[in-house]
């Protein structure tokens, strides 16, 4: 039993610091997914219409010049960070490590994060097949809304709060909600992005696929 350890549209005043970066900087990124779809051209020969599926989902990696700068690379190791507690005490990144881990990445403004919140509960609380571990990363500028929609919703599920943008640039939260698959080795297996049903069948059973290869090396987590 995993442990309880599509974007946001709202007016430009409204949005925090980094939302308002994310929406100023929308034509560099168009230039980069551009770049990266000419470098990708040769590797994805023969893969046909399934290379996008895969790029899009982070099951292939883009090559260096694609990924923004400080972003880890699909099989890239987390690197030991201190995460700063919204709901639970401050954990490191190492302590997770031992059995597979699912990482959400929201912000309490972002309406497609909120609406697939509740489905991530449901599927903290499902006996699959390969048990993992399920956290939560806050990218609101400041904890006291995170903590209020968390509260107002009774979230059983660790969830913590992004410091100076470390967490959001490491994992690639160019645009959230952000799934990030990482393998009890602590590599990141794959990136999911936007809003879904987490605890229906087709969703669990891509957990089970992406997780079944490194569940043999699961051991006990120590609280660090």
């Amino acid at each position: 039993m995993p442990t309880r350890d599509k974007g946001a549209t709202v007016p430009a005043k409204l949005l925090p610091r980094r939302a308002l970066g994310r929406l100023l900087l929308g034509p560099m990124l168009l230039g980069q997914m551009l770049l990266g779809k000419m470098l990708l051209g040769p590797m994805l020969r023969g893969q046909g219409l399934l290379a996008p599926m895969l790029l899009g989902q982070g099951l292939i990696a883009a090559p260096a010049a694609a990924r923004p700068p400080g972003e880890l690379p699909i099989g890239g190791l987390l690197p030991d960070l201190t995460l700063r507690g919204l709901n639970g005490p401050d954990r490191r990144l190492a302590a997770f490590r031992g059995r597979p881990l699912v990482i959400n990445v929201w912000a309490s403004w972002c309406g497609p994060c909120i609406e697939e919140m509740a489905s991530l509960e449901r599927l903290a609380w499902h006996e699959g097949r390969v048990p993992f571990t399920l956290i939560g990363i806050s990218t609101d500028d400041y904890p006291e809304p995170a903590r209020r929609f968390l509260d107002r919703t009774r979230a059983t599920i660790s969830h913590y709060l992004d410091h100076d943008l470390q967490m959001e640039t490491l994992l690639g939260a160019g645009t959230i909600p952000l799934t990030v698959l990482v393998g009890a080795d602590g590599r990141l297996i794959a990136r999911i992005r936007g809003s879904r049903d987490w605890d229906d069948e087709p969703s669990r059973q891509l957990l089970e696929r992406a997780f079944r290869a490194t569940a043999a090396t699961a051991r006990p987590v120590t609280q660090a």
